[in-house]
């Protein structure tokens, strides 16, 4: 994907940040193995490849999360929070290797070949029965994205999206939110760029994700794009986590690991660089 952080800075410039929303609170939402007791020193870190940490994403990973789909520059806010963890547990960034993941797969039980994953995965109960999480990172609304002239340009309410064809990758918390918050029956895609796809070809009205890539979509890969708006938050939003394999043992390190981060307010410091959520997306009603 190409860079175009001219464009997004132009959509920042204009978005009012507010950051108590936006940063997540520690809260109990992490795997029980979090709270487990274990030594956090780099020599004792069960870790894949001795002395060396595996980090996963997916493929394509989209601005502003990672930016032109290279993770290994730090740059985006999931690659820099990614080495900013790292550096917490005691590696060098010389010291990470990436690989890449579908969605999908990574939240399924069983064997990882990553010591951490991460591309928006929010925290629910049921995904916390086959792979463990660290404390949230971010805590996002969901939106939807359209085009000008679309079925669905200009709506204001969730009623007037019922009969609309939303699409959202399959296994997201997107797809549940239009199953369950709209009400609608889902266009489902492998993953978001296929979903993507669909949108600009006009085989969709609208496509359901998070709202910092909604921003994204909307100012830079959508032509015409605009933000039809976010869906009401129900108690404290989407909340992301690291994902590991079920009862890792890194858990609890890497928990502690983003827990320093929020307290040293660099957590902060990497939302406000790369983030900007609130401008131009009307809560429907």
């Amino acid at each position: 994907m190409k860079n175009r952080s001219h464009l997004w800075k132009g959509i920042a410039a204009v978005s009012i940040f507010l950051i108590a929303a936006c940063a997540p609170a520690n809260d109990s939402s992490s795997s029980a193995a979090a709270t487990a007791t274990a030594s956090c020193a780099k020599a004792d870190l069960k870790t894949l490849a001795p002395g060396k940490l595996t980090i996963a994403t997916g493929q394509p990973a989209y601005y502003p999360w990672i930016i032109d789909d290279a993770p290994e520059t730090g740059q985006g806010f999931e690659g820099a929070l990614a080495y900013a963890v790292a550096n917490e547990l005691g590696f060098t960034n010389a010291e990470v290797s990436w690989v890449r993941t579908t969605f999908d797969s990574a939240v399924t039980p069983g064997a990882k070949n990553f010591d951490f994953n991460l591309q928006q995965y929010t925290i629910t109960d049921e995904r916390k029965k086959a792979v463990d999480f660290s404390s949230p990172y971010y805590t996002t609304p969901q939106a939807i994205v359209s085009y000008k002239g679309s079925k669905i340009d200009g709506k204001t309410s969730i009623a007037d999206l019922k009969n609309a064809k939303l699409g959202a990758g399959v296994g997201t918390t997107s797809l549940d939110a239009i199953t369950n918050v709209i009400g609608g029956t889902p266009q489902v895609f492998n993953d978001n760029a296929a979903a993507v796809a669909a949108l600009k070809n006009g085989q969709i009205d609208g496509f359901v994700a998070d709202l910092p890539t909604i921003f994204y979509l909307a100012g830079v890969e959508v032509k015409n794009g605009i933000i039809v708006g976010q869906l009401p938050i129900s108690g404290t939003g989407d909340n992301f986590g690291l994902l590991l394999s079920k009862d890792n043992p890194l858990t609890s390190c890497v928990t502690k690991a983003v827990d320093s981060l929020r307290s040293s307010g660099k957590l902060a410091e990497i939302t406000t660089k790369w983030l900007s959520t609130d401008a131009g997306a009307p809560v429907l009603k």
